[in-house]
């Protein structure tokens, strides 16, 4: 299921207004950004920073932004329609939303955001 680079952008708009606002409210120096496709590895999306719990004023400060990137392809091979697109797009979303806030593999596979 393909898409233009603005409908998916979209999308993961979408998904990132769907979290609840006492959460977003604690996302803390992430930016949420779209790529085509991953260097070597298939990955929908990954989380490129310090999660919130391991950050400290000693050891945290003055730094650039944490960065998720949601990668477009493969996400666009999975689907098989545009509503199936836009909840992986969340799912995606969402994993790595989790993994900002220091959440395991295993504990997103129990939240379903797998």
């Amino acid at each position: 299921m393909w898409v233009s680079r603005r409908v998916f952008e979209e999308l993961v708009a979408e998904a990132l207004d769907s979290i609840p606002a006492e959460l977003a409210e604690q996302m803390d120096n992430v930016a949420v950004v779209v790529a085509d496709a991953p260097d070597g590895e298939e990955v929908l999306g990954v989380y490129h920073g310090v999660d919130l719990p391991s950050r400290s004023p000693l050891t945290y400060g003055a730094v650039t932004p944490d960065v998720i990137t949601i990668y477009r392809r493969p996400l666009c091979e999975l689907a098989v329609d545009e509503d199936h697109l836009a909840e992986q797009v969340r799912v995606t979303v969402l994993h790595e939303i989790g993994h900002h806030f220091g959440l395991s593999d295993d504990d997103l596979a129990r939240l379903g955001w797998d």
